[in-house]
């Protein structure tokens, strides 16, 4: 059982890196640094996106602070500029004239005593509100939140706070607000990401920011004054993990001229194919208040747990843990009642007492070993909560010293049911460990109520509607300030998921940003969807066209064609031979035998994508569970698809952004092929390829 875990005792890596950054920089006025090791994007390692924003080393995870001012599109990002594992995190900054080609610029943000630098966005304060402009022009804003590491390993709640800073030199350097924060915690544990805008009808700026498992509203008359208008959210979406990165915006209804607002909310877990995704939804807003609109209301909801009947082997209520054995602090000398000193409410467990290794706070570490058991029933079912930490806090099923089946939390203290389907095991002899190695934020895990049973038991429900389907597009927010005369609403995603960020296997360099997107809002069958949609400026980098005439692809024949390495932009109109309810597949190879399958089930009303071959993935074992789908919105028999293939990287923009995938992957060689092949029906394809030029990234400035 490999030693029922190794132990290890950790250095609370963001205590010290806290203490390591806080030489870099204080609240004053900042200077940028190089990131170490300037890259050629187009030729290093063989991962590295052609025409997709990466930094030029180290990691980096959500686009922050995007905003347009003077003919630059401004991105900055959670950047930890010392590894390329999530860290200590500053602002990295890169400028754009079209959004395809970058200008990387110096560090923005440093950590400094108030904490790190996490998410948050920026405008231009055009009326000077804040009285921070300079010589008559307006200052850049940035609105961020505080993270302060040392209160959230003390297991405090109000560890994060919102603050400002500004520029009045085009964003170049920035000047942190003397008078940090500007929005205190009310003791809220994950109270971050800031977004603001200007309200014009009523004079004034709105911020919208997380706070767990819902949205505050906060309104000011300059940017610094805050006071809070209301709340929106415990009640609707999903809530299966943490909410993150709002943003919220008003749009006209195609085709209507109906203006309503869109409240995006990013959410991990909890993405509609496991792991980070992000949700919006559709309504009103009077300047204080998000309602939903009543029909969108109707698309969102609740279902009840199912708890079939079955013999509860564990249900923790005893005074002591009774046979379990026990070592290290973290699950005390009994069973906890609820929630222990210093943590938030913990709910969702059955009876008084559950597992809870927060003992001491997340620092603590142990294990509980069950006595051993005959597996008798199809299933184990159980609540679980606390932190997602696979492999290192979470419940094991061990049979003859191996791990055969885990689990872990979802980053929150609600208990929800899972089930292990033991079936292939009945008549053999097992145990389950439950175990926290973790010393760092969400360091616990929570169990309760383990019972088998001939039916597994199934969690509560809450639908919800995403605006990507893929597992690769996460903390997505669009740009502020954009011109009048322009009057998109443009979006960039990371291109990542918290499930195996830190473990993908690229070296000197971690995470990529989606394309940039344009958002629009439209009706079909009397709903309303969020269509995403590339970008014009794209456009810009085919490089050749290559016509795909009208073809009949058949279960019986397929449709080859050569790529140059790994990258192209693929149109396609499909139209299905009446009485063919098959699946028609868009198969991109290499010869090597790794593949990535873009589908549509026409009869099952899913498209899906499958990168189950598409190349190692050893480096976690939640990256190609399963393949990926969404539904089909469009009816008929006529549909379109358009791709984005990169070197390691494929974005599906089906029925014009009606669905959505963004997904990643890591093959051996680029893909070299394309295959048209279709089951059960005839589909006639025809389309355009582009080849592919590299964006250009310009280095950091010495």
């Amino acid at each position: 059982m490999k030693d029922m875990r190794n132990w290890r005792i950790t250095l609370l890596f963001a205590l010290l890196g806290f203490f390591l950054v806080q030489c870099k920089q204080d609240r004053g006025a900042e200077t940028g640094k190089a990131v170490g090791g300037q890259l050629d994007h187009a030729a290093t390692e063989k991962h590295r996106p052609r025409y997709h924003f990466t930094p030029p080393a180290k990691w980096m995870n959500d686009p922050n602070g995007m905003v347009y001012y003077d003919g630059e599109y401004h991105l900055f990002y959670q950047h930890y500029p010392d590894g390329v594992v999530w860290g200590p995190m500053h602002w990295g900054h890169a400028v754009s004239t079209d959004l395809v080609n970058w200008q990387h610029l110096p560090i923005a943000l440093y950590p400094d005593s108030l904490g790190y630098i996490f998410s948050g966005s920026a405008v231009v304060d055009w009326n000077n509100t804040s009285g921070l402009g300079k010589d008559g022009k307006p200052p850049m804003v940035a609105i961020f939140t505080h993270h302060d590491p040392v209160g959230a390993q003390k297991g405090r709640q109000d560890f994060q706070v919102q603050s400002i800073a500004y520029s009045n030199d085009r964003g170049r350097t920035w000047i942190k607000y003397a008078g940090n924060p500007v929005v205190k915690n009310p003791g809220i544990r994950d109270f971050r990401d800031p977004k603001v805008i200007r309200d014009e009808v009523r004079g004034q700026w709105v911020m919208v920011f997380a706070a767990w498992d819902h949205v505050k509203f906060y309104t000011s008359p300059n940017l610094i004054d805050w006071k809070h208008a209301s709340d929106f959210g415990r009640k609707w979406g999903t809530h299966a993990g943490v909410w993150e990165c709002p943003d919220i915006f008003p749009m006209n209804v195609d085709g209507t001229g109906e203006l309503k607002w869109v409240l995006l909310v990013s959410i991990n877990p909890g993405g509609p194919n496991g792991g980070s995704g992000t949700q919006y939804f559709v309504g009103d807003f009077d300047g204080e208040k998000f309602t939903l609109d009543p029909g969108f209301a109707g698309r969102l909801g609740h279902m009840d747990e199912v708890v079939p009947e079955g013999y509860v082997f564990e249900d923790f209520e005893e005074n002591r843990y009774e046979n379990w054995r026990k070592e290290g602090f973290a699950f005390g000398n009994y069973p906890a009642k609820g929630a222990i000193t210093g943590q938030g409410e913990v709910t969702g467990f059955k009876g008084e007492r559950l597992v809870n290794s927060f003992f001491n706070g997340d620092e603590t570490m142990g294990t509980l070993v069950s006595p051993s058991f005959e597996i008798k029933n199809r299933y184990i079912n159980f609540l679980i909560g606390g932190g997602m930490h696979p492999g290192n806090a979470g419940m094991d099923l061990v049979i003859n010293d191996e791990i055969v089946r885990t689990a872990t939390g979802s980053q929150r203290d609600i208990l929800s049911w899972q089930s292990w389907d033991v079936q292939e095991y009945v008549g053999s002899i097992a145990k389950i460990m439950i175990y926290d190695s973790v010393s760092t934020g969400w360091g616990h895990i929570l169990v309760d109520e383990i019972m088998f049973s001939d039916q597994p038991a199934r969690p509560a429900t809450e639908k919800a509607v995403f605006l990507d389907y893929g597992r690769d597009n996460y903390a997505g927010v669009t740009w502020s300030d954009i011109p009048p005369e322009d009057g998109r609403r443009i979006f960039l995603g990371w291109m990542s998921n918290w499930d195996y960020a830190n473990v993908v296997p690229t070296k000197s360099w971690r995470s990529a940003m989606t394309l940039p997107r344009v958002l629009k809002l439209g009706q079909y069958d009397g709903d309303f969807f969020v269509t995403s949609q590339p970008v014009a400026e794209l456009q810009n980098l085919r490089d050749g066209v290559h016509e795909m005439p009208s073809t009949l692809v058949t279960p019986k024949t397929k449709k080859q064609f050569m790529l140059e390495n790994g990258v192209a932009e693929i149109e396609l109109e499909l139209s299905f031979d009446e009485g063919g309810n098959g699946n028609f597949i868009v198969e991109f190879s290499n010869d090597v035998n790794e593949s990535i399958e873009i589908g549509i089930d026409l009869e099952g009303g899913i498209w899906y994508t499958d990168r189950r071959d598409s190349g190692p993935h050893a480096f976690s074992a939640l990256f190609a569970l399963s393949r990926h789908q969404a539904p089909v919105i469009r009816q008929g028999r006529e549909h379109k698809l358009h791709l984005y293939l990169d070197v390691a990287s494929i974005e599906v923009f089906a029925n014009d952004g009606l669905t959505v995938f963004t997904e990643i992957y890591f093959p051996t060689v680029p893909m070299q092929s394309m295959d048209f092949k279709s089951e059960g029906g005839n589909v006639r394809v025809e389309g355009v390829r582009y080849s592919l030029k590299s964006a250009n990234f310009e280095p950091i400035p010495k």
